[in-house]
């Protein structure tokens, strides 16, 4: 195994385990998730098989991806942010709706989300001008005004279907630039605009008729709604009553209480066949019924070993972009499980996020795998720079200065 690793999965080993531990358990948790899905489909096995070929074609990516020098990453992160805009204003007029939310295009019959592209785009880039703030501090207005820029206009085609999705992403770009130590004086500004923004919208939502509210903008009274019903007394006193409303958050809890300590153990779950989304917002559920209380701490713990030992690669970068960005992609995979994971314990309304690498789906797994593997192609140049020079392994690529990776 330690062969394996240093032969093949070169960078840190601890990520690649929680990385492949990851996708294990994926597998086993979709066996029993995507039971609605086998019963529907002519071949019971297909849901499962499905799943399983987009985590190898992850894999196969995210091991790509980490032999690859993050310079190169930095460059054609620009062609992805106009590739991934172009097709989300393509998705307000074209878009393929699901649950009353048209976030998907369907090309040549493929079906992916345009706004995963989008938010590794903008992660990306934003970690490429705040290292350039830090760079050249005269220049820091215009690099962080492009940022802002950029953050509003993708955020902004997001939100119009997916306010959970461009919330998280905006959260993350901003931790990015705080972290990056952007003057509080424009960070502080730009929030407070925000706030007001959202009060403003939030008062007119209450005040215009939905039925006088352009069409573009009437989703926005499915979120207002959403969240009001999960904070409302009354509607609390009588949870015990199962309806459309909250199916699903009832299912949910149901699962997790079942689970008890140590669990039903894999395929015995029996919320699975009740719950919607079993397989997608909702298997954490699932894997709390079927895993126990300590299944889903485990789940958890991997995902703050992510956290923690992106933190530390962070400080052993030698120069801000890696850093910044090794903890914007960090931040948005374990922002978006906190998010899905609160949803299935009914800590905040339903948003609609999959946990990252275990839910059901093509283009989040394909896109976490890619957020993986430039976190690995990160530390494996760490590694590849603190190796003795005479090394013959040891390539030219990584071994360039500092200065010439930031004169990029």
């Amino acid at each position: 195994m330690e062969t394996l690793f240093k032969k093949y999965l070169k960078g840190d080993t601890t990520l690649w385990v929680v990385f492949i531990a990851l996708c294990i358990l994926s597998v086993i948790e979709m066996y029993s998730a995507s039971s609605t899905l086998a019963y529907k489909a002519a071949n019971h096995t297909a849901p499962l098989l499905r799943h399983v070929g987009f985590l190898a074609g992850g894999v196969l990516i995210a091991f790509v991806m980490h032999m690859i020098p993050y310079r190169f990453i930095r460059i054609f992160s620009y062609l992805g942010l106009v590739v991934s805009a172009t097709l989300l204003v393509f998705v307000l007029f074209k878009g393929h709706s699901e649950n009353d939310a048209a976030r998907w295009l369907v090309i040549g019959g493929v079906q992916f989300q345009p706004s995963e592209l989008a938010k590794l785009s903008v992660i990306i880039v934003a970690a490429d001008l705040i290292s350039r703030i830090r760079d050249n501090a005269k220049e820091e207005w215009i690099y962080f005004r492009n940022t802002i820029i950029m953050l509003i206009i993708i955020c902004g085609l997001i939100f119009l279907e997916n306010f959970s999705t461009a919330f998280i992403l905006f959260m993350v770009v901003f931790i990015m630039m705080f972290i990056g130590r952007i003057s509080f004086k424009y960070l502080g500004s730009f929030a407070a605009i925000l706030i007001i923004t959202l009060v403003i919208g939030y008062g007119a939502i209450k005040t215009i008729p939905e039925s006088s509210m352009p069409k573009t903008f009437k989703r926005t009274y499915t979120w207002v709604a959403r969240i009001e019903r999960h904070f409302d007394k009354d509607a609390k006193e009588s949870k015990y009553v199962i309806n459309d409303k909250n199916r699903q958050e009832i299912y949910g809890q149901i699962a997790i209480a079942r689970g008890g300590v140590f669990g039903v153990l894999p395929g015995n779950s029996v919320e699975r066949d009740f719950l919607p989304q079993a397989y997608s917002d909702f298997i954490y559920s699932i894997i709390v019924e079927e895993l126990g209380l300590i299944g889903g701490i485990v789940v958890i713990i991997l995902y703050l070993i992510l956290l923690f030992r992106a933190g530390r690669i962070a400080m052993n970068c030698s120069s801000v972009f890696p850093a910044i960005l090794v903890i914007g992609l960090s931040l948005m995979i374990v922002i978006q499980t906190f998010v899905n994971m609160s949803v299935a314990t009914s800590l905040i309304p339903v948003t609609g996020q999959p946990l990252p690498l275990i839910s059901r789906g093509g283009t989040s797994i394909l896109i976490t795998c890619i957020y993986f593997g430039v976190i690995l192609g990160i530390t494996r140049q760490i590694k590849s720079e603190q190796e003795p020079a005479d090394e013959s392994y040891v390539s030219n690529e990584d071994t360039l200065p500092v200065v010439e990776l930031e004169s990029l």
